[in-house]
């Protein structure tokens, strides 16, 4: 079963201290232990955490890059907000 988390509480997983998470099509993924891996460098991630990186994800990774990685990061999903 998928944890679920509400944006507000992903936003407070900014920092690798804090936990370093990102959204993704409406995913949640800790990324903490990849940063220092990632191949475009720690920085372009650590500007994303806590945030909703769809657009920028996609910018610069293609679906295989999601298959591959995405099952060994994901921790859940983000809750629905209401639009008002």
């Amino acid at each position: 079963m998928s944890k679920t988390f509400a944006a507000a509480e992903v936003s407070k997983h900014k920092t690798k201290d804090d936990g370093l998470w990102l959204i993704i099509e409406g995913a949640v993924y800790d990324v903490t232990n990849f940063v220092d891996e990632h191949p475009g460098g720690a920085r372009v991630i650590q500007r994303m955490g806590g945030k909703d990186a769809t657009k920028a994800f996609w910018k610069y990774h293609g679906e295989s890059v999601l298959q591959k990685y995405g099952d060994r990061f994901k921790i859940g999903t983000v809750a629905e907000s209401a639009k008002l």
